[in-house]
């Protein structure tokens, strides 16, 4: 135990150093079904899309569709004179972030889960005008605490790749706070177990960060978890036949180049830095996707 948790405890002080939780209280939000049915917001007629029942395309067919902005938080959260000028690309003050959710809204954005992206990308299910995915990794308490309300204000839903070792700790999320971003209708992903390098797994490396806390995931929400986020943004091939086998339908990196085999599990993302003002990170989102 002690041998896989130190490597955790070294990743948390780049991307969760400083965070704070004044309270642990509940966050009132609203509730909804459950993510796993897409339903086409084009067409009112159209019956909801199950992802079990969706044949994967090839390759080719899911390249060449335009892609989604996906943006990628980590903490929210104030700097502090002892952040690092690395760090504070992952750490977004609380009114920058409130300007992002702000502008996205007033430049008519509206967000879409993974679920209703694997449709699109699939068969080419409508989307919504001017789509883009929200994305919180590390399971950091002010991501239920700050940034769940300030989305709740525009309607705007998003996913939460969660690492399970921190669940409960000081300055990070509860189960039941987990529990309750997915009633409201957020998308509960799996963010590994401590936050190891992917492309390093062997053996039992694939029960311990992937399996089990995909099951307790799975057991906080009632809900399959489907949906995977790489640590690092590192990734092999051989990692896919391992997610695909226990269940999961797509995996998100960073800004990179997609697997030209398997885009489904290179789904690209772009961190949305705390440097970046609501105007740059438009720009950015422009650039990129």
């Amino acid at each position: 135990m002690n041998r896989i948790f130190r490597p955790f405890v070294a990743a948390a002080i780049v991307l969760s150093a400083g965070c704070f939780s004044k309270s642990q209280t509940p966050v009132q939000l609203s509730n909804t079904s459950d993510s796993t049915v897409v339903e086409n917001q084009t067409t009112k007629d159209t019956k909801p899309v199950r992802i079990d029942d969706i044949k994967t395309a090839d390759a080719k067919t899911i390249l060449d569709r335009k892609q989604v902005p996906v943006l990628c938080y980590h903490q929210i959260r104030d700097w502090k004179p002892t952040d690092s000028k690395a760090a504070k690309d992952y750490i977004v003050p609380v009114e920058t972030f409130k300007a992002h959710m702000k502008m996205l809204a007033d430049s008519g954005y509206n967000t879409i889960l993974p679920d209703e992206y694997y449709a699109y990308l699939n068969l080419g299910t409508p989307l919504p005008e001017k789509p883009v995915m929200l994305t919180f990794d590390d399971t950091e308490a002010n991501q239920y605490l700050i940034a769940a309300p300030e989305m709740k204000k525009y309607g705007f839903k998003a996913v939460y790749f969660i690492m399970t070792v921190s669940l409960g700790r000081p300055k990070y999320m509860t189960k039941d706070q987990v529990k309750g971003l997915s009633e409201a209708g957020h998308v509960i992903g799996s963010h590994t177990w401590d936050h190891q390098n992917v492309k390093k797994y062997k053996g039992d490396d694939w029960v311990t960060q992937i399996e089990k806390p995909t099951k307790t995931l799975e057991a906080i929400t009632g809900k399959k978890v489907t949906h995977f986020a790489y640590p690092f943004g590192l990734w092999n091939p051989e990692a896919f036949p391992e997610l695909k086998k226990r269940g999961f339908k797509s995996g998100y990196i960073l800004a990179e180049k997609r697997d030209p085999s398997d885009p489904l599990f290179t789904i690209r993302r772009i961190i949305a830095s705390g440097y970046w003002d609501a105007k740059r990170l438009n720009n950015s989102m422009t650039r990129s996707f």
